[in-house]
């Protein structure tokens, strides 16, 4: 997922796509600790898709803050 896509959701969407990708890297972490990880660049891309929704929500929070 790119910046630009996660710019463009809404509050809601972020929170509720924020929430499913942390319960997919619990599950990743699951995996690896049992050993059953195939696909190991998944707990990557998983970890920065956070990382970016965590990033568009904190800008957006302090934008508010600012005007407000």
């Amino acid at each position: 997922m790119k910046a630009a896509e996660v710019r463009q959701k809404t509050p809601d969407e972020l929170t509720e796509q924020l929430r499913a990708l942390r319960k997919e890297a619990l599950n990743l972490r699951f995996q690896r600790a049992s050993g059953q990880l195939e696909a190991t660049s998944r707990v990557r891309e998983v970890r920065r898709d956070i990382a970016r929704i965590q990033t568009v929500v904190n800008e957006r929070r302090r934008a508010a803050e600012e005007e407000g």
